[in-house]
């Protein structure tokens, strides 16, 4: 079976002559259907520039990606609008919610603006607010959910389009370790589900790292090691 994600000799710097640095020089992987990978690294080794060029935010110098049968990988960010809207989910550190809007508007505006339609468009975010166990808080404002709640909705609003691969950015960066726990076991269920959905996580987190399917390792501008028992003693 063809993996979800597919990244081959992926090459990204900044800047240009003498002052160019060579974030990515060679990264290559891949993530299979329903598999929960965390992405681990020292600061600044470029784990978010990896995410953004995976989630079609950042075009590469070289290299090719293939998500779902999508390839891509040099495109400029508009070209690739309707990979993000169909194909990758994003989940952020600070939610990204909108303050006055419900949990359940807040699923639903999403969806609108990928082109769903009403009242479609608020049936499928009730439908991803129960999967994430939050049926009962459609109704109330992100000033009014806990920390792990409103990570939950950014979930559900990530998950309602039936996107293959969510691209997770320090999602536990905010929450407590018992919260945190609760999220990477969504995770775990949101994977086993019956649509192949597959998580890559950044995180600085090697406990919570240990938890994930496997570990990716990016050291030096490439991936280092891929599992969390071989890789353990370096990202500590």
């Amino acid at each position: 079976m063809a993996p979800l994600l597919s990244v081959k000799d992926l090459h990204h710097g900044f800047g240009a002559g003498g002052t160019r640095l060579e974030v990515l020089t060679g990264v290559a992987f891949e993530v299979a259907s329903g598999e929960l990978v965390a992405l681990m690294g020292p600061s600044g080794c470029g784990k978010s520039t990896l995410l953004n060029i995976i989630g079609g935010l950042l075009a590469a110098d070289s290299g090719t990606i293939d998500v779902n049968g999508s390839a891509y990988g040099q495109q400029p960010p508009y070209a690739l609008v309707e990979l993000r809207r169909a194909t990758i989910g994003w989940i952020f550190q600070d939610y990204h919610l909108l303050p006055h809007l419900s949990a359940l508007d807040n699923v639903t505006l999403a969806l609108e603006l990928a082109g769903a339609v009403m009242p479609e468009a608020e049936q499928r975010a009730t439908a991803a607010l129960e999967r994430v166990g939050l049926a009962d808080r459609a109704q109330h404002r992100p000033d009014e959910l806990s920390g792990g709640q409103a990570q939950r909705v950014a979930i559900a609003r990530a998950i309602a389009g039936d996107r293959k691969l969510l691209l997770a950015d320090e999602p536990t960066g905010n929450l407590d370790v018992a919260t945190s726990r609760e999220i990477l076991e969504l995770f775990h269920e949101l994977c086993a589900g019956d649509n192949e959905l597959s998580i890559l996580m950044v995180t600085h987190d090697a406990a919570l790292a240990a938890r994930a399917d496997r570990m990716l390792l990016l050291r030096d501008g490439c991936v280092a090691a891929s599992d969390v028992e071989s890789a353990w003693g370096d990202a500590v």
